[in-house]
């Protein structure tokens, strides 16, 4: 990442775009702190995150990913990650708001359902909607999302969609597009190129200028 110079508003939803190899990975990599920067600072309200405990700022950054991974375990333990602010009610709540309730509920065991390793017993939407009630039942104030529909069928897309608008009401986000049909209504596009920030506005505009990001538009409705 090379002089990268941004500032997020509070509830403000910004995707962030590129082609593969831009950096995407990387900006999230550093705002939960798996890596470190050599150089710079990244602040939240003010304050460096490195000066913040890792469970602290991991409370307040919740990551959703491409892929959830489950840990063998009831579907219960795999909401709250055992984690004692996280009540049972406040599981039960979370798979509630997100709809997750709907397939656990007919389970014979509920919220006890005991979950194979990678929740391989799950089906692919199922994984992801437990992972986004894992990070709605924390109630983190900033969202990062590495686009939650992208790797789950059809049917799915539509139940998960809806419980990502719920997890996103009122909070600030950061979400790494790699369909650019999901990100065209957010409040600010960055667009990454090898490390650094290219261009940034909302669609519309990114459209007129016609660099990379139309370009990278271009291919793609052309591709669908």
């Amino acid at each position: 990442m090379h002089n990268i110079d941004l500032h997020i508003r509070p509830g403000e939803r910004v995707a962030v775009v590129g082609p593969t190899g831009a950096g995407k990975s990387s900006l999230i990599k550093l705002l939960n702190r798996t890596y470190e920067p050599q150089q710079g600072r990244i602040l939240l309200d003010g304050v460096a995150i490195q000066h913040l405990a890792l469970a602290d700022l991991r409370r307040l950054v919740g990551m959703v990913q491409q892929e959830t991974f489950l840990f063998a375990g009831t579907i219960a333990d795999n909401i709250s990650l055992g984690d004692p602010l996280i009540t049972r009610a406040r599981v039960q709540e979370a798979a509630r708001e997100t709809g997750a309730m709907a397939f656990i509920n007919p389970l014979p065991q509920g919220l006890d359902t005991p979950l194979m390793e990678r929740g391989t017993n799950l089906s692919a939407g199922q994984r992801q909607l437990l992972g986004i009630t894992r990070v709605l039942a924390c109630s983190p104030r900033i969202l990062v999302m590495d686009e939650a529909t992208s790797s789950v069928d059809t049917p799915s897309e539509r139940l998960i969609q809806e419980a990502v608008e719920r997890l996103l009401d009122r909070r600030t986000a950061v979400v790494i597009a790699h369909r650019l049909s999901t990100i065209l209504h957010a409040d600010r596009i960055i667009v990454l190129s090898a490390g650094r920030i290219v261009a940034e506005g909302r669609h519309a505009e990114l459209l007129r200028q016609e660099g990379l990001y139309a370009r990278l538009y271009a291919l793609q409705f052309q591709g669908g």
